[in-house]
């Protein structure tokens, strides 16, 4: 049996203060025999799936691929590849981990191909995040940038934070944009990415830090 066909209802953007990925409401119930009807390819239960995740999944392969054209695509195939790979989930962790973990893997060989395809190619910028003050404990992601002299209109900041984070490599970029984005803890990071904790730390220091240089280097000028 195929997967059931996708119509993916994208028509904004869940922001950061939503209901975190793990909060879905359709599956605070049994989610064991949630999964057993998955496995068992109930057509409605692969439904009630897209329903819950739709949102999420497409705002985290927006922010890894930074162009709508291309996370609309991948959107539909992350579902598809858990709606094939179902019958392989072990239940070793939250049905969301391994939802995130085949986007984010997914959105990562992705992000290589089109590196190479478009070296040369201008990202599309498409500001999608919430605005918010740079100097918060997070340090930079994608809200406005506070300059030393100004603060520069969100639109502006949006798409040139977006443009320094499609500069990172994909490493970082996820480890940025799942704690720094989509608010998940170290250790949800460490189950996504299967990473350990300390490397997750790390990398998430390492990435603030770049992408910090990153901004400054575009706005041609220090940040606080």
């Amino acid at each position: 049996m195929g997967a059931p066909r996708i119509r993916l209802d994208l028509p904004h953007y869940p922001s950061s203060s939503s209901p975190g990925l793990w909060d879905v409401p359709v599956l605070k119930g049994d989610e064991d025999r949630f999964i057993e009807r998955l496995k068992a390819r109930d057509e409605r239960a692969f439904i009630e799936l897209v329903e819950a995740y739709e949102q999420r999944v497409f705002r985290l392969v927006f922010r890894m691929l930074g162009r709508r054209d291309e996370a609309e695509d991948m959107a539909q195939e992350v579902f598809v590849q858990v709606f094939k790979a179902i019958s392989q989930f072990r239940g070793d962790s939250k049905l969301s981990t391994w939802v995130y973990r085949i986007a984010v893997n997914l959105c990562k060989n992705r992000v290589k191909y089109l590196a190479r395809r478009y070296a040369d190619a201008q990202d599309e910028l498409e500001p999608i995040a919430d605005r918010s003050q740079f100097g918060d404990a997070k340090a930079v992601t994608y809200g406005a940038v506070a300059r030393p002299d100004q603060m520069v209109e969100g639109l502006q900041i949006e798409q040139i934070v977006q443009r320094a984070m499609s500069e990172l490599e994909p490493d970082f970029r996820e480890v940025l944009i799942l704690r720094d984005v989509e608010d998940l803890s170290y250790e949800e990071i460490g189950e996504i990415t299967g990473l350990a904790e300390g490397t997750v730390k790390s990398r998430i220091h390492r990435g603030r830090t770049m992408l910090k240089a990153l901004v400054e280097e575009i706005l041609g000028e220090k940040i606080g």
